[in-house]
């Protein structure tokens, strides 16, 4: 079997598609949200349940994992996920411009083209992921982790600008046209990062070539279950991004209500926080790469950054009690920070748990955790925001109401903490709730001395 690792430049290859997946994502989140709601004047409820419907869509991870797994090249996947992404996204347009003429109609088409986008991250997501577990070597995952996660942000950022720039003025027919050229730029952009990336790979071989045909899908999905380590990792995942993203609505509503922010002030605050989070991303992929030894594991990293990011929203808790006199700025950049070294650890360890346990089953298990992350996503700015207008109208006060909500945030990530601090034990008996293969399969360390995997 071949142990071939990607280097610094694949590592950047793959930081590309994820980059022009980001792109694509930005316009129809960002872009098309602001559209719907001022230019053709609909509720703020239409984008807000269209960008729910394609994290709903995200339950369908494993099922799309399990496919990369039995079809034995991720890079195929991910180039069709980015081929359906770019379908929806111009679909999504298309709508937007229909909605002028017939609402309902348009209504229908922008449905089933979020339904696209939300399988085609999903498809392409979760099998960029498979494919950085299969081949990054351990001493780089939190660096890869985080050029990964740099390059998705880099792509918003850059098809941000480059659409205000060529969106004024607005036309129906302008936002097709960019959308449509985003989204071949995007498909282009992938296929020349993953040129030639898994061809002729032994390890990323069916498991039907070498096992027989592939157990069913719920057959796959009830084993990785099973498996100790996979299932609390599930569960660790979807209760760190809950309380990940629930302060996402309410950050700057807080900013502006208990410490008198303006719109812009409020914009500016959201930059301190990204500030941190980059800082805290470096870090960690600094600590996990050339000083992994001496400043801990991955997983050390994740119990840490979660019991930071605690602390950093009882900071805030205390700025709702106390009001303007508590340095807000602080207590934001350190959320960040935080959460910035919280994220890239556990995507780390995740590429470091994906191919532990029952051979073949890299992909399933990037989609379970996949699914997760999408549902805590989508159910955590909801609930955030929800919890702030319940703790208002019961205290009638809106600082304390806020720190309420706050001080429950980081009582979940307490609760992440501790179960990320079990997965060593989990791992102890990973391979004894389900039947694993002998020793010379595929279930070898792929890449690297240890297993591999998120």
């Amino acid at each position: 079997m071949s142990t071939q690792t990607l280097g610094w430049f694949g590592i950047f290859r793959l930081g590309l598609v994820q980059a022009a997946l980001g792109s694509i994502v930005v316009i129809a989140t960002s872009t098309m949200n602001r559209v719907m709601v001022v230019e053709l004047a609909l509720p703020a409820a239409l984008p807000g349940a269209l960008v729910a419907l394609h994290y709903a869509v995200q339950m369908l991870r494993p099922r799309l994992g399990f496919g990369a797994d039995a079809g034995g090249r991720p890079a195929r996947w991910i180039v069709g996920g980015m081929a359906v992404l770019g379908g929806g996204g111009v679909l999504a347009a298309a709508a937007i411009g229909w909605m002028a003429q017939d609402r309902m109609a348009g209504i229908a088409l922008a449905v089933f083209a979020f339904v696209l986008i939300g399988l085609g991250v999903g498809a392409a997501g979760t099998s960029l992921l498979v494919l950085l577990a299969k081949r990054v070597d351990d001493t780089r995952r939190a660096a890869a982790a985080t050029t990964v996660w740099l390059m998705m942000i880099l792509g918003f950022v850059v098809t941000t600008v480059a659409v205000g720039q060529l969106l004024d003025p607005y036309s129906a027919s302008r936002l097709l046209a960019i959308t449509a050229g985003v989204a071949a730029l995007s498909l282009l952009l992938t296929l020349l990062a993953l040129a030639g990336i898994d061809r002729g790979r032994a390890d990323l071989a069916p498991a039907s070539a070498a096992r027989g045909p592939a157990p069913r899908f719920g057959t796959a999905l009830a084993e990785v279950w099973a498996e100790p380590k996979a299932r609390r990792f599930t569960i660790f995942v979807f209760v760190s991004m809950l309380a990940y993203s629930a302060q996402d609505l309410i950050l700057e509503p807080f900013a502006g209500a208990v410490f008198a922010f303006t719109p812009g002030a409020s914009t500016k605050l959201s930059g301190v926080q990204h500030a941190g989070v980059f800082v805290g991303m470096l870090a960690v992929a600094i600590a996990g790469s050339g000083f992994r030894r001496r400043f801990g594991s991955l997983q050390a990293w994740t119990v840490g950054g979660c019991l930071a990011s605690a602390l950093a929203l009882f900071s805030l808790a205390l700025a709702g009690v106390v009001g303007p006199l508590w340095p807000l700025k602080a207590s934001v950049f350190a959320l960040g920070v935080a959460n910035g070294s919280f994220a890239v650890a556990a995507i780390g360890t995740m590429m470091a748990f994906a191919s532990q346990g029952r051979e073949s089953r890299e992909g399933l298990r990037m989609g379970l955790w996949g699914a997760a992350q999408a549902i805590a996503f989508g159910a955590g700015g909801f609930l955030g925001a929800a919890a702030s207008d319940l703790a208002r109208g019961l205290l009638h006060v809106e600082g304390p109401a806020y720190a309420l909500v706050f001080a429950l945030e980081a009582l979940g990530f307490i609760g992440a903490a501790r179960i990320a601090r079990g997965l060593e034990a989990a791992s102890s008996h990973a391979d004894h709730g389900a039947e694993v293969a002998p020793p010379s399969s595929a279930a070898a360390p792929i890449g690297a001395a240890s297993a591999a995997g998120r």
